[in-house]
C-alpha cells in the first residue's frame, strides 16, 4: 500500500496538481471567468481522466501485482480493460486531467504543459518503456503492442 501511494503522489499527482500550480504561480496567472459550455466540456474531459487513471491504477495492484511506478514495476502484463483498446490509457487519462485544467481554468500554458507531456510521453514510450515491457514480457508483449494502438482506441476498428 505504501508504493503504491507513494508511485500516486510522485507521478500523476506531481503531473497534474504540483507542475500546473508552479506553472499558474510563475506565470503570475490571472483567473478569466470561462464560458459556462468551457466549464460543461471540461468537467466532462476530467471525469473521463480520473476514471481512465483511476480504472488503470486499479488494474496495476489487481492484476499485474504492481504499481504505476517503474520502481514497483507490475509483474504481470495488465492487458484487461481500457488497455483493451489502446497500450496507455493511464496517460491518456493523466492528459485528459491536463487538458480539462487547461479548459476550466482557461490557460494556454497549461495547454502548453499538456502538448509537452503527451510529446515527452511519446519520446519515453517509444525509446525506453516498450523495450523494456518486450524484454520483460516477450512475445506476450510483441503480440499485444502489434493489436494495439499506442494512443487512438480501436474501439470501432479492433479486430476480433
Amino acid at each position: 500500500m505504501k508504493e503504491w501511494i507513494k508511485s500516486i503522489l510522485i507521478l500523476p499527482f506531481n503531473v497534474t496538481i504540483t507542475i500546473p500550480f508552479l506553472i499558474l504561480y510563475f506565470s503570475k496567472f490571472k483567473y478569466n471567468i470561462p464560458s459556462i459550455f468551457q466549464i460543461s466540456i471540461g468537467i466532462i474531459i476530467l471525469f473521463i481522466g480520473l476514471f481512465l487513471l483511476i480504472w488503470t491504477i486499479l488494474l496495476f495492484e489487481k492484476i499485474g501485482k504492481g504499481t504505476l511506478a517503474p520502481w514497483s514495476a507490475t509483474k504481470h502484463l495488465v492487458i484487461q480493460g481500457p488497455f483493451k483498446y489502446t497500450r496507455n490509457p493511464m496517460i491518456t487519462g493523466v492528459l485528459c486531467i491536463l487538458t480539462s485544467e487547461a479548459i476550466i481554468l482557461n490557460s494556454n500554458y497549461l495547454l502548453y504543459w499538456t502538448i509537452f507531456f503527451f510529446l515527452l510521453n511519446c519520446v519515453y514510450f517509444k525509446l525506453f518503456e516498450e523495450k523494456q515491457l518486450e524484454q520483460k514480457f516477450g512475445d506476450e508483449y510483441i503480440k499485444y503492442k502489434k493489436a494495439t494502438p499506442a494512443w487512438v482506441p480501436n474501439i470501432f476498428f479492433r479486430k476480433k
